[in-house]
């Protein structure tokens, strides 16, 4: 059975993929939706990591924004995906790679426990300035407060480096400036341009959902080796 993880952003729920994951399940995928907010970078890994292990077969694991950041953490995937995302090398951060636009950081507001949100009405030109008004609505009514920190986490390991990648640039971002994502898009194995805004889940989602078909077509299947037969790549 194909598997697809899907690694949301910072601010944002696995409920924002809903579309996404619906479409995928009803073509047969087993999709997986972690919840991240775990207050680290580590800890939001662990999470997707778990996702990951329980799936029967290697799964195309995508992560926007921050979730780039977290899926290079993760081992055992047939094929990531870096969607507007963070591509992180050794000792570097989504905060050190460039992180938030100047105009995603002035919709960001802090919060009186030491938490962030962002505003409803500057979120809505930001994240989804390029979406149907009511599914933008919809995105921002989803929007939750982020504990501080995660932005400035460091993977520990570099699973692009070994592992099939895919980098989509959204050419019409407002929240991570194309040209970042171009730069960090020369790390992956393959590069894609889409002429939409930060989120193409919520107001592009076959767009989205086409792209996973495509890689999990491409993606090996986990065999076994047959009885009395040694285990080797080849089998």
């Amino acid at each position: 059975m194909a598997a697809v993880v899907l690694v949301h952003g910072l601010y944002h729920r696995p409920e924002h993929f809903a579309d996404v994951a619906d479409r995928l399940r009803t073509t047969g995928a087993e999709v997986a939706v972690p919840e991240l907010h775990r207050g680290s970078l580590l800890a939001d890994t662990a999470a997707v990591q778990a996702a990951v292990d329980a799936l029967r077969e290697p799964a195309v694991v995508l992560g926007h924004s921050y979730g780039g950041s977290v899926i290079t953490g993760v081992r055992g995937a047939g094929h990531l995906v870096y969607l507007a995302a963070f591509v992180p090398d050794a000792g570097e951060s989504a905060a050190g790679l460039g992180g938030a636009s100047a105009r995603l950081r002035d919709a960001i507001r802090p919060e009186p426990d030491g938490s962030t949100s962002l505003r409803p009405d500057r979120a809505a030109a930001v994240l989804y300035g390029d979406c149907p008004a009511p599914l933008a609505a919809r995105a921002v009514g989803l929007l939750r407060a982020q504990a501080p920190g995660c932005g400035r986490g460091v993977p520990e390991r570099h699973s692009w480096q070994d592992t099939p990648s895919t980098y989509v640039v959204c050419a019409q971002d407002r929240a991570i400036d194309p040209g970042v994502q171009r730069r960090m898009a020369a790390r992956c194995t393959d590069v894609r341009e889409w002429r939409t805004g930060h989120s193409p889940f919520v107001g592009r989602p076959r767009l989205v959902v086409g792209l996973l078909q495509e890689l999990l077509a491409t993606t090996s299947p986990r065999r076994g080796p047959l009885p009395g037969t040694p285990w080797s790549p080849q089998s």
